[in-house]
């Protein structure tokens, strides 16, 4: 969340900045309530104040053996307007909270500005997509021919918008997540598996509660949420710490399921293994310095693109532009890997600095060298999407005869060279 003393004293560049993003939140309120928690607290202070001053009073006349009670009686008086005072100031920081949850980060001055997604700028490409001389299948179309995956099962046993892999596709699905964990520890990150489960607090703290309930997969008679990314987790394993200067940046992989209503969403998309409800993913996490995160930002986008390198995958760099944002981030890069049935790329991994933003949710803050408790910034991307690298491989390395090649960097987990 942002810092409320900020958006109370800077109302109009907290406007300015949610314009380039489409949003128009009712910041006024805000700016009332916030007065009104200051004046509260200052009302309250004084009378508490009062009160120490003439308990002290009443003390003294005690110790002389004077009558006190027209001092106690006034005493219990303040103590009255104190209560009130208090419920009153809890019920404003009730509804100040409320408010800030729905506010979301501001956009890094880097970030252009664009309505939509149209207006996303193109960064840089890495390959060319491959041509074909032969009319190149869709992933789920090759993925059913080859025996290796199968929706109609999935739908079986639970519904639309679920796979079941088999042989060689369940082979392969384990041999990416296993390649990229290799390849992102081999590069410095420290790799973590977490719950598939957590709390209310935790899915608050990196800001996908409350504004995104609807989109989550809650655990009846508890406070459990499925996981949608394992940013909520592994960003969760600072909440409430104070972290050591020396110690940022840190730098966690983590493989995890995860687990998305996507309510809303239709068309193409749903078909195969681009938007399921449950899904494979490989996540890169950073806790950074404020003085360096972009900078962290330009290295995770790096990592996470260095999976496709070594894939031999056509893809390119976007930045997003300032209406295609996510809520909490100030800053993404999406990456997106070319799908030759699409005839378009198609995004693999979304790389975001989140600045301050999650961390003020999870209290997540650092020692620096003067001893001063600051927030860290808290970053995170996709490492990739496993299902996607999946369905990218069958639809770039497939074959006339129906066979898919495996790309060399993962023969030696697959144990061959092909898939037929």
């Amino acid at each position: 969340m942002l810092d409320l003393r900020f958006v109370a004293d800077n109302i109009d560049l907290v406007k300015a900045k949610l314009a380039q993003r489409n949003s128009s939140l009712d910041l006024e309120e805000i700016a009332s309530l916030a007065a009104d928690r200051k004046r509260t607290i200052q009302q309250a202070e004084a009378l508490k104040a009062d009160k120490n001053q003439v308990s002290s009073q009443i003390a003294a006349l005690k110790r002389n053996k004077e009558n006190a009670d027209t001092l106690i009686a006034e005493m219990r008086g303040q103590g009255e307007k104190i209560k009130e005072l208090d419920a009153l100031l809890s019920d404003i920081e009730a509804k100040l909270a409320t408010y800030m949850y729905t506010i979301p980060n501001l956009l890094d001055d880097s970030v252009p500005y664009g309505k939509d997604g149209n207006d996303n700028v193109e960064v840089r490409r890495y390959l060319e997509p491959g041509k074909f001389d032969f009319e190149p299948k869709a992933h789920w179309d090759i993925g059913e021919s080859l025996g290796i995956l199968n929706f109609q099962q999935a739908a079986k046993i639970t519904g639309a918008r679920f796979t079941v892999y088999h042989g060689l596709g369940a082979r392969l699905e384990r041999a990416v997540t296993n390649f990229m964990l290799d390849t992102h520890t081999s590069r410095g990150y420290n790799e973590v598996f977490p719950p598939f489960m957590v709390n209310r607090d935790s899915m608050v703290g990196t800001g996908q509660l409350p504004k995104f309930e609807e989109d989550m997969y809650a655990v009846c008679g508890t406070d459990y949420y499925l996981i949608p990314t394992a940013e909520v987790p592994v960003t969760n394993l600072h909440r409430a710490d104070i972290l050591l200067e020396k110690d940022l940046t840190i730098k966690y992989c983590a493989y995890t399921a995860c687990f998305r209503g996507e309510a809303g969403s239709a068309g193409r998309d749903t078909r195969g293994l681009i938007r399921q409800h449950q899904f494979n993913k490989v996540e890169l996490v950073k806790f950074a310095h404020p003085d360096n995160s972009f900078d962290e930002l330009e290295s995770l986008t790096n990592d996470a693109e260095q999976i496709l390198k070594l894939l031999g995958l056509p893809y390119r760099v976007v930045c997003l532009c300032s209406g295609d944002v996510g809520f909490s981030s100030a800053k993404t890069y999406d990456i997106e890997v070319y799908m030759p049935s699409y005839g378009r790329y198609v995004e693999i991994s979304s790389c975001s600095n989140f600045v301050d933003f999650q961390a003020r949710r999870a209290n997540i803050r650092f020692k620096d060298d003067k001893g001063k408790i600051r927030f860290v910034h808290t970053l995170n991307g996709s490492g990739l999407a496993v299902g996607r690298t999946v369905a990218a491989i069958l639809e770039n390395y497939q074959n006339a005869d129906g066979t898919v090649t495996v790309p060399e960097a993962l023969i030696k987990y697959m144990g061959t060279d092909r898939i037929k």
